[in-house]
């Protein structure tokens, strides 16, 4: 497309002139309004594919994350004997594909008919062009030899003025393509950047915030995209250095919602929130219920993202990783795996248990040693013996933790607790036995 209309303004302008010198005004006119004309039909024809484009694209994605859910989650379907309503499912989303394909297809049918329509009438065009001056009496003082002669000249200069014009209708047929593909690109990054603009929007009236301090809260309400009841009504607290928070409640409360208001994924229903440190390594780090595992070598998953995103200055300890991995009670890994830096060619989700798993982001989580950690429920599928150990590790690592959970064994590892009673309602409370660094807390009690 950018050759084209970098070029043809050139050609065009090159050939409008021998087109004029040879034919008159009629020349240039006719097939100047033959383009205008063509150019309104085939905008009228791109209209429908454009919007039908997009609706295929978002169906084809549809598709193929139903396809990806079924390959992750094989193994719990086949446990329900759900392959019979997976593949309906499935077929279903493959038959709404198919058939905006067909509407798809149906619809660019006819602005390819109007594309070609427009070359071959094209061709008639010039034609008429050297026709009009020669039945008009314009050439008849001319011989058969000089006629002859004048009528391909003309007709070479019409025919190259048109082609010009036919190679830009032409590109009606790519630039519907484009169009429904920028669309849909564009409605994405128009969302993309704004969160990342509600990401960096603090409050500048709230002042500076405390080193010690990873999120203020004022009169927070949220309630999830999806439902109009809150969740939470008019919460006050910051989370300091120090001060360990338990969140607890029943499930639907909005506990896992909370987190999602304090990364910004979710938009707060009002009040204001203010994070003073980065999710990442060195800064708050995130470790949910079912651990994120990477394709790679041992090595790679407990480094992860450092590899990738976040420089890693010099060589990565190796007597360090190891320390964690039997700290977190999966040093066997290193005899399954090889080494650490022997390739695998399994899924970890595949080999590992749940309980490994969360062992495993746990000697992550001991590696990077975030300021913060925030654990939603990431001993859920270990034993209270096992929980322990890993809390008293975060705790002589240095990390502050917040965690959700239901289990009362957590309580011994925290100060504060934080209460979802449901329908708005929350109780903020210190926890016996654990009353150090709390002025921050009962500020806002």
């Amino acid at each position: 497309m950018a050759s084209r209309l970098i070029v043809s303004p050139f050609t065009l302008a090159y050939y409008t002139y021998h087109c004029f010198y040879s034919t008159g005004w009629m020349g240039p006119v006719s097939i100047f309004g033959y383009f205008v004309v063509g150019t309104i039909a085939n905008k009228i024809l791109m209209g429908p594919i454009v919007a039908t484009l997009f609706e295929q694209e978002k169906l084809e994605g549809d598709f193929r994350f139903k396809h990806m859910q079924i390959r992750v989650n094989a193994e719990s379907a086949a446990f329900y004997r759900a392959g019979k309503v997976e593949h309906m499912r499935t077929n279903r989303r493959l038959q709404a594909l198919l058939e905006t394909q067909k509407s798809l297809i149906n619809k660019e049918l006819w602005l390819y008919i109007g594309v070609n329509t427009f070359d071959y009438l094209g061709g008639f065009l010039s034609y008429l062009i050297i026709a009009i001056p020669i039945f008009t009496g314009v050439y008849d003082g001319l011989t058969p030899g000089e006629l002859s002669a004048l009528i391909s000249k003309n007709a070479f200069v019409c025919i190259y003025l048109i082609n010009g014009f036919t190679q830009l209708i032409d590109l009606s047929t790519t630039l519907s393509d484009v169009a429904g593909y920028t669309h849909r690109i564009g409605e994405l990054r128009e969302v993309m950047d704004d969160i990342l603009r509600k990401q960096c929007d603090y409050d500048p009236a709230s002042g500076e915030s405390p080193l010690d301090t990873a999120f203020i809260l004022e009169h927070l309400s949220y309630k999830s995209p999806y439902s109009d009841e809150l969740l939470v009504e008019d919460l006050s607290l910051k989370i300091s250095q120090g001060t360990h928070l338990l969140v607890v409640g029943n499930t639907g409360t909005g506990k896992t919602s909370l987190l999602r208001v304090l990364n910004r994924l979710w938009e707060a229903q009002s009040g204001f929130v203010q994070m003073t440190t980065c999710f990442g390594p060195r800064g708050t780090l995130f470790l949910p219920q079912k651990p994120y595992l990477t394709d790679g070598t041992l090595r790679e998953q407990v480094i992860y993202p450092l590899k990738d995103i976040y420089p890693v200055s010099g060589s990565v300890d190796d007597d360090r990783i190891v320390q964690f991995l039997e700290l977190a009670g999966v040093s066997s890994l290193l005899k399954r795996t090889g080494g650490l830096d022997e390739k695998v060619d399994w899924n970890w989700y595949d080999v590992l248990s749940p309980g490994e798993m969360q062992r495993l982001s746990f000697a992550r989580l001991f590696y990077l040693q975030p300021k913060y950690a925030v654990l939603d429920e990431a001993t859920s599928a270990l034993a209270e013996e096992a929980e322990a150990q890993l809390y008293r590790t975060c705790k002589q690592l240095g990390m502050t933790m917040v965690s959700l959970g239901h289990r009362s064994s957590l309580e011994k590892y925290h100060d504060v607790q934080l209460k979802l009673c449901g329908g708005g309602r929350w109780e903020l409370t210190k926890l016996k036995g654990n009353s150090r660094n709390l002025s921050h807390m009962e500020e806002t009690m």
